[in-house]
């Protein structure tokens, strides 16, 4: 029985638990649905065990096949991590690397230009970016890496900082003209038009030592994740907005946007490259992560 099951049947069962469904795992597989069902049927007969519980709505493992999961995930990954270091040149760099970031002027321009520096220098080396702004698992929507604003809360990922970004909260001079009320401790924010990304909670500090923090639960009419929209709704005089001051140097020395609440100040954020802990990294993705590195540490 066991040299009849097919490895593939296998990885796509795994593959399937992994993502919670068919149609994701058939995707990711580029196969159709049909034929993921029909890989999984075949391994459920083979074994003659029922691995998985399927209605229309809902997708559960069984105990037996909970149990084969985990053993087939574990020794998956370690076959995969063989065949990796069996067909990384040591000489040459090639192949293919995912990768998730943040958008924006952060992601949009400056990473994004360090990535064409680096494609440039490594040509057999295919980029593949995604800037979808939900909090990805690297597994699970495999990528290599992912470039991520604030703290790294997963112990199982490795995070290398790469900046530590300071933040500041902006408005133009035709904002602050046209609404009159005080700016001058954070408090007042909440009588202010607040554009927000995906954090609406803002944290401040005072500059005097020692330290003081307060937090604002702030409001405003427009609800954006990506910065450069953000910046251009301020510009306009729409509101007040809090952005890391690498997205708009030129905006501020040119006084189109200036600092508000000057006694206050806003912890920097770092800004990391996150990869697999446990994997064992390609020679072109560990050329990659020390290529952005040295980049940033132009800035």
């Amino acid at each position: 029985m066991i040299n009849q099951i097919n490895l593939s049947d296998i990885r796509t069962f795994v593959l399937i638990a992994e993502l919670g469904n068919f149609t994701k795992a058939a995707e990711a597989l580029e196969v159709s649905r049909s034929h993921v069902s029909k890989q999984i049927s075949q391994l459920e007969r083979q074994m003659g065990v029922t691995l998985l519980l399927r209605t229309t709505r809902t997708l559960k493992l069984t105990a037996a096949g909970e149990q084969f999961f985990h053993q087939c995930q574990t020794n998956l990954q370690g076959i995969n991590q063989a065949l990796l270091v069996a067909l990384d040149d040591v000489e040459q760099v090639r192949g293919h690397i995912k990768i998730n970031c943040v958008g924006g002027y952060l992601g949009e321009e400056i990473v994004a230009s360090m990535l064409s520096s680096f494609m440039l220098q490594y040509p057999d080396v295919s980029l593949e970016m995604d800037f979808s702004s939900h909090r990805v698992d690297l597994i699970s929507d495999q990528f290599d890496v992912a470039f991520r604003m604030g703290q790294l809360e997963d112990a199982g990922f490795i995070g290398k900082k790469l900046l530590d970004l300071e933040m500041v909260t902006l408005a133009s001079p035709s904002y602050l003209s046209a609404n009159g009320q005080a700016l001058d401790h954070p408090k007042d924010l909440l009588q202010h038009n607040c554009l927000t990304g995906s954090v609406k909670k803002w944290h401040h500090q005072t500059v005097a030592l020692p330290p003081s923090d307060f937090d604002v639960q702030v409001q405003g009419q427009f609800q954006c994740k990506n910065g450069r929209s953000l910046l251009n709704a301020a510009v306009a005089g729409c509101g007040l907005i809090r952005v890391p001051s690498i997205y708009c140097r030129e905006l501020i020395e040119q006084g189109k946007l200036v600092k508000v609440m000057p006694d206050w100040q806003i912890p920097n954020v770092a800004f990391s490259a996150i990869y697999h802990k446990d994997r064992y990294q390609p020679k072109r993705l560990r050329l990659l992560i020390e290529h952005i590195q040295l980049e940033f540490e132009k800035l």
